[in-house]
């Protein structure tokens, strides 16, 4: 199969992404990803709330389309692709059927309905199921035979062992933060993915990302990223969850709407991460500080 028609065959219309999603790498997070999708591996994204995850992956998705655009025009084909990117947002109710497809009725017969992820699967595009650890155990086993050198998704009810495309890749993710014995993921999952770590940026770069993403001045955005690092370092008098890269963002876009600094910072930070009312006295005061 020429590449032409290998990567034309990727695309799904309805999971295109139009415009490349702004991402500022702050290690080599790019150039794993890169490595791994080469070598067909699947990768697990861990991370606290807010920090890039979910952006990461569509930047990537936007960027090796890019790549395989480039291999068609080289080819003396003007097509354009991107990567087909399935988002899949888990949670304690998710059954297998959700995922890979199940039988509907439709007037007098029964037709079958494929899943997303059997649909990232035949179109050998990127399948994310973020926060997987929500979703129930028995759900999760079913993609262990994609993640090995099997790469074949078992449609049970079909009969059928249906093997992925050429550019299909398995990405999970999971906040740390919230896990407990009953929410982790098992040994016999995690054990067949490259596991890549995320956090927050540093404060100039969290402060280039609100100021983009938000529409501030420069001043503004690095007031919001120092606000964002103080507030995380609260975590070890009792906060559970540090202010996340969004919430500042939430911050700014407020602020660029003509709400007044401090109000804005406490409504889209303060109680958004706590109802604790100690530590929110003790935010209010770090906004305060900040925003004089």
């Amino acid at each position: 199969m020429t590449t032409k028609s290998l990567y034309k065959s990727f695309i799904i219309e309805e999971y295109q992404l139009e415009e490349e999603p702004y991402y500022v790498p702050i290690g080599d997070e790019v150039e794993l990803f890169e490595a791994a999708y080469k070598q067909k591996l699947p990768l697990i994204f861990k991370g606290p709330t807010g920090c890039g995850k979910t952006r990461f992956v569509e930047y990537m998705s936007y960027k090796l389309g890019a790549e395989l655009t480039k291999v068609l025009k080289n080819e003396a084909d003007d097509s354009a692709v991107n990567l087909p990117l399935v988002t899949i947002a888990c949670h304690e109710d998710l059954t297998g059927s959700d995922l890979v497809g199940r039988y509907l009725l439709e007037g007098d017969q029964t037709v079958w309905l494929d899943g997303p992820l059997t649909r990232a699967v035949k179109a050998g595009g990127i399948c994310y199921l973020d926060e997987v650890v929500e979703a129930r155990k028995d759900t999760t086993v079913l993609i262990h035979p994609l993640t090995d050198h099997r790469r074949i998704l078992p449609i049970e009810k079909r009969g059928e062992l249906l093997q992925a495309a050429d550019g299909f890749l398995l990405i999970l993710s999971y906040n740390p933060g919230y896990q407990s014995a009953l929410k982790d993921l098992k040994h016999s999952t995690r054990q067949r993915f490259v596991s890549i770590e995320f956090d927050y940026p540093p404060i100039d770069l969290e402060a280039q990302i609100v100021e983009h993403e938000a529409g501030v001045d420069k001043d503004t955005a690095y007031q919001l990223a120092k606000l964002g690092a103080k507030v995380r370092n609260l975590k070890e008098h009792g906060l559970g969850e540090g202010a996340s890269t969004r919430l500042l963002i939430y911050a700014g876009q407020l602020m660029a709407q003509g709400i007044a600094p401090r109000r804005a910072c406490q409504v889209s930070v303060n109680w958004a991460i706590t109802d604790d009312h100690s530590l929110q006295q003790s935010i209010t005061e770090i906004i305060s500080s900040i925003f004089e």
